[in-house]
């Protein structure tokens, strides 16, 4: 369990002992002191780390054990890798279907939950019974989670909380080919085959877009069409080279060499 909470205190539990409900800051000048009284205290010595800013606030970032949410990547996987197998989609340069193959592969499983304040929120409910029992259940709206929660508890929910993590940037993304043609929301029951933008336009022919971002994006949205739309979303994938600076770097606006 994590001693500290959301808001950068220590949380009060056994585990904190006297430091509970102190600032994080705070805590550790205690501890400090606490030692000293203690006589457990030897030296104290300057010592070179790395430390993570938020890039917004400037604010310190404590890593945090939080319970997130995973995508099951293996056979969404094996569909991607499928397609350019046999075919459905080719990437050019050829040379890119080796990256293609080692990434997809050896995939693990992707944590697709963000503790952000902006991006699609994930589609999870926590509910509660009368008697405390709880359950997580996936659904489009509060009202099927509902209905799906009292199925699995046996009655009403007293509680229905939607989870407030977003999505990975890179999940909502990898559904564009769909979500941009009006998936899901055009269609009743979601299905495919009555949008005529989807049935115009999808999959799409072209992609042409940065080597960098094969894994990352092209083959994200390989995998997500695969699952949902049971096809390839492009016919041919065009990988362009990287415009770098003096030092090999590719052009950030975090970096500052754009």
């Amino acid at each position: 369990d994590t001693v500290i909470d959301t808001s950068g205190s220590m949380v009060t539990s056994p585990l904190t002992g006297r430091f509970g409900g102190l600032d994080r800051f705070d805590a550790r000048s205690a501890v400090r002191l606490w030692l000293r009284e203690q006589g457990l205290h030897i030296a104290t010595e300057a010592h070179a780390m790395r430390l993570a800013r938020c890039s917004r606030s400037g604010d310190i970032i404590e890593p945090l054990l939080l319970p997130q949410w995973f995508v099951s990547c293996k056979p969404l996987a094996e569909r991607a890798m499928a397609f350019v197998e046999g075919g459905e989609m080719d990437i050019l340069p050829a040379g890119q279907r080796a990256e293609w193959f080692r990434w997809l592969s050896g995939i693990e499983d992707w944590c697709v939950s963000r503790q952000l304040w902006w991006g699609h929120r994930v589609p999870a409910y926590r509910a509660v019974s009368a008697s405390g029992n709880e359950v997580w259940v996936a659904a489009r709206s509060a009202l099927e989670a509902r209905s799906k929660a009292a199925a699995m508890l046996g009655s009403d929910p007293v509680e229905l909380v939607r989870d407030e993590d977003v999505l990975d940037t890179w999940f909502s993304s990898g559904l564009l080919p769909l979500s941009a043609l009006g998936w899901p929301d055009a269609q009743p029951e979601h299905s495919l085959a009555i949008s005529s933008d989807i049935a115009r336009f999808f999959p799409q022919s072209v992609l042409e877009t940065g080597h960098d971002i094969l894994f990352f994006w092209v083959a994200r949205m390989a995998m997500l069409c695969g699952h949902f739309a049971n096809q390839a979303p492009f016919s041919k994938v065009y990988l362009h080279a990287m415009v770098r600076d003096a030092h090999g770097r590719k052009m950030s606006k975090s970096l500052g060499n754009v």
